[in-house]
Formats: structure tokens, sequence, C-alpha cells
């Protein structure tokens, strides 16, 4: 592929705010990415090895009818503090650090600012950066490393 192209499709990539693009001509094939300058992280070929595990002896939870749910739910919500709820804007696979063995991008306790990345959900295999919209100090975490969220879940709450 002419090295003229691949600087035309960087040009694209920057002006049109998209994150990712492939191109494949013939039996060439160029994929340009780009991330935000706060940090890099891993490709999603680490995390596959959390879900194989079996989970631990004791902690499986008694099944609980239809009927039941509402409240489990209510109670989470009772308990969770007060604040600004970041929620998450997408379906897929919550990831509070930028690879396994790595430290969070935050933890309960720490100060955020507008625009500060809480964590990574992968959507499609597309690692997505989820930033702060709001700033102050993160009151909790709602989910766990490695589970899978639904649109409009809370996953900090930011005080």
């Amino acid at each position: 592929m002419d090295i003229r192209k691949v600087k035309k499709l960087i040009e694209l990539l920057e002006e049109s705010g998209i994150s990712e693009i492939e191109i494949t001509e013939g039996e060439e094939s160029v994929r340009i990415s780009r991330h935000p300058p706060q940090g890099s992280y891993a490709p999603p070929a680490y995390y596959p090895q959390q879900f194989m595990a079996p989970p631990p002896a004791g902690s499986a939870a008694p099944a609980q009818s239809p009927a039941s749910e509402p409240s489990s739910s209510t109670i989470s919500e009772a308990a969770r503090p007060s604040g600004t709820e970041v929620t998450a804007p997408m379906v897929g696979t919550f990831y509070s650090a930028p690879s396994p063995g790595a430290r969070a991008f935050v933890e309960v306790g720490d100060r955020v600012d507008v625009g500060d990345t809480l964590c990574i959900i992968e959507a499609m295999k597309m690692m997505n950066q989820i930033e702060s919209d709001a700033a102050g100090t993160v009151l909790s975490v709602e989910v766990e490393n490695g589970e899978p969220v639904e649109f409009g879940q809370v996953l900090y709450v930011v005080g």
C-alpha cells in the first residue's frame, strides 16, 4: 500500500473523530487506531482467561425467583451513596485497568476531574475509554472487573 494512502487515512481518522479504521486492498491490509494519550492499553487477548476460571467455592449465589429480584436491586440502589452516577454508555465488558495486573484507573477515594478516564468497556472487540462527566471524589465502584455491563448501568458514583 502506498505511504501517501496511509497518510491520507491518518488525516481522515483525525478529521472524522473515529477511533479506528481498517482498509484492505487485495492482499494488503492496514489498520490505523488512535487512543487518547492518557494511557495505552493492551488488546483484549488477556481478558478471556478471567472468564475460564470457575468461581471460588462458596461464592455461588442462591437462585432467586423473578419476584424477589426487584427487592434485591432496590436494596443495592438504597445502599449506593448519593452523588453523580456515571453510567455505561454501551453494552460490553467492564475493565477497571488498562491491562491485567495493572493498577485500576480510579479507586474509591480518588479525586477525578471531568474528562478523566475511569474505566474501559470492551464492545465488539473495541476498547472504549469511559471518561468522567463530573468532578469530585469517587464514592463507589458499582461493577467488578471483567463483568458484563448493560447500557445505562451505574458504574461509579462521584460526589
